[in-house]
């Protein structure tokens, strides 16, 4: 059976401002914290967090949607990549408020609490805590 992780976020930004952030080298090292590579291209390579997790942009739907390869290190060499899909879209009762749905698919079992968690720890609650002291 395949492991899906489904989530959704919503955040004090616009959708399309949330989606170039995602996508910009410096604006995804601000909210994260640690250096990324990432490009805006299929074919791009992504790493994040000192190269934890690591992976390729398949596809870009501007300002919409990411598709990622994505594995972390904890990932044997034996395991597939991930696939990873983020979706922004404006929050139904607020425009200024951008939402993001996450399917990430293909997570391996031994990794699968650690990757959830590590969304949750990692991006959203880091994101939305530079959104808000941006707005000060």
């Amino acid at each position: 059976m395949r492991s899906i992780i489904q989530q959704s976020v919503v955040l004090p930004a616009r959708a399309e401002a949330l989606f170039e952030m995602y996508l910009d080298r410096a604006a995804h090292a601000a909210f994260t914290g640690y250096p990324v590579e990432i490009g805006s291209d299929a074919g791009a390579p992504f790493h994040a967090f000192n190269k934890q997790i690591s992976g390729q942009i398949l596809a870009v739907v501007r300002p919409r949607l990411v598709v990622q390869s994505w594995r972390s290190v904890k990932f044997h060499s034996s395991d597939p990549d991930s696939t990873l899909i983020l979706s922004f879209t404006p929050e139904l009762s607020n425009a200024e408020r951008g939402r993001i749905d996450l399917v990430h698919v293909d997570v391996p079992e031994h990794d699968f609490h650690d990757v959830t968690d590590g969304w949750q720890k990692h991006y959203w609650t880091p994101w939305r805590t530079y959104l808000e002291s941006r707005e000060r």
